[in-house]
C-alpha cells in the first residue's frame, strides 16, 4: 500500500508542477501584452505630440496672416483714396 500511495502522490506533485508551468506561461504572455502596450502607448504619445506640434505652428502661421489682413483690412478701410485711380 505504500507504494500506491507514493505513486498518487508523484501523480499529484506532477500534476501541480503542471499547472505552475501553465500558470507561468500565462504571466509570461500577460506580461508581453503588458510591455507591447506600454510600447505602443509611448509610440502613441510621442506620434501625438509631434503632430500637436506641427498643428501648434501652422495656426501660429496663420494666426500671424489673419492679423497682418486684419491690419491691411483697417489701413485700407480708413484710407480709400490709396485706391483710387
Amino acid at each position: 500500500m505504500a507504494r500506491a500511495g507514493g505513486i498518487t502522490n508523484a501523480v499529484n506533485v506532477g500534476i501541480a508542477v503542471q499547472a505552475d508551468w501553465e500558470n507561468r506561461e500565462f504571466i509570461s504572455h500577460i506580461s508581453l501584452n503588458v510591455r507591447r502596450l506600454f510600447e505602443f502607448l509611448l509610440q502613441f504619445e510621442a506620434t501625438t505630440k509631434r503632430k500637436l506640434a506641427s498643428l501648434n505652428e501652422k495656426l501660429d502661421t496663420l494666426e500671424r496672416r489673419l492679423e497682418l489682413l486684419e491690419v491691411q483690412v483697417g489701413t485700407a478701410s480708413a484710407n480709400p483714396s490709396l485706391f483710387s485711380t
